[in-house]
Order: C-alpha cells, then structure tokens, then sequence
C-alpha cells in the first residue's frame, strides 16, 4: 500500500462505541471513506450486506484467506472478521482517508504491517459504563456477553500499542478529536 498515511485504524473493545463515532465521523467529513468488513456472524437486525458487512459463510472467508485477499482478518466471539484488501486500496487510490472500524487484533496486524497508518484505540469511561452499553444493544445472549466482557478486559490491556488511545466519554466530542488527529 502505497498511502499509508490515508490509513486510520480504529479500535477498541466490543461496546466501546466505535460505530457511534464513526457515524458521526462520517457524517462531518466527506473526504473519509469507512471499509466495510467481511464477516461469517449472522447480520443484526436492520444491518444490509454491502453496507454495514459482507454477510460470507464461513468457505468463502477461508477462500479469500487462503488467497490473501484480506488486508487482516481475525476469529472473534466464533466468527470470522476481515477487511477486503481490494476496496480499500481502489478508495486511497481515488484520494479518501480509509478508515478501518475493526477489532482489536486486527488493528495490530495493520499496525504491523503499516506503521505508518494512524491507530486510535478508544477506551469505554468505564468498564461499568462498557458493560451497560453492550446489554442496552439487547443483541446478545448472555454467556456472549460474559465473552465480550472478559475479551475486553484483554483489549484495554492493549490499547497502550497504539499511536492514542481516547476516552469516549460524548460521541460528537469524541469525532471531533479524531478528525483533528487525521487532519494533521
């Protein structure tokens, strides 16, 4: 990849508000385009494929690993996560910022392979505050969100490996500190 400069990784726990702040992101600067993820877990209610993930079985995922079409891919809570190579080289190529909503060991994989990308880890207020968030989705049993919870207590351990880690405390403040940061 030849930008990587136009390349922005952003993580954090499960329940941390990555897509809040990416909507927000979105919706404040035309000029970042948000990759869209592969994924074999079944889409949530009001999800379309194209749009929120690719909806893949789990064949086709190890296909496209197998091929190397994938610019990181990871297991998590039971399924697979990845990020198609192809799409976000064709919107830095085209002038966007890419920006890679992903999980946790995903990010260090970029990173890895990147070090020139800009990472952003976003830490919850608290882990009470996390744990609130991710029972509000009303979208998981409860033995995934005991998962997502003890999964997330790993992850902050982490979040030191990146390039800034932010409390999101307000959404709307919270984008604009990470537009600020892509902006210089």
């Amino acid at each position: 990849m030849k930008n990587q400069k136009k390349l922005i990784i952003l993580t954090g726990p499960s329940g941390v508000g990555k897509g809040t702040v990416v909507k927000e992101i979105l919706g404040k600067d035309k000029n970042i385009w948000l990759s869209i993820s592969a994924t074999t877990r079944e889409p949530r209610q009001g999800e379309k494929e194209g749009e929120n993930y690719y909806f893949l079985n789990e064949e086709k995922f190890k296909e496209m690993i197998e091929q190397n079409l994938f610019l990181e891919w990871a297991q998590f809570a039971g399924n697979y996560y990845g990020t198609p190579l192809s799409s976000v080289n064709e919107k830095i190529n085209k002038g966007f910022t890419v920006l890679l909503e992903i999980e946790v060991e995903g990010a260090k994989q970029i990173k890895e392979k990147f070090p020139n990308s800009l990472s952003i880890f976003l830490l919850p207020p608290d882990k009470a505050e996390l744990e609130r968030r991710i029972r509000n989705r009303g979208t998981e049993k409860e033995d995934s969100i005991k998962k997502r919870l003890s999964r997330a207590n790993y992850e902050i351990s982490a979040s030191n490996q990146f390039d800034f880690a932010l409390i999101n405390h307000k959404v709307a403040e919270t984008a604009e500190r990470i537009i600020k940061l892509i902006q210089t």
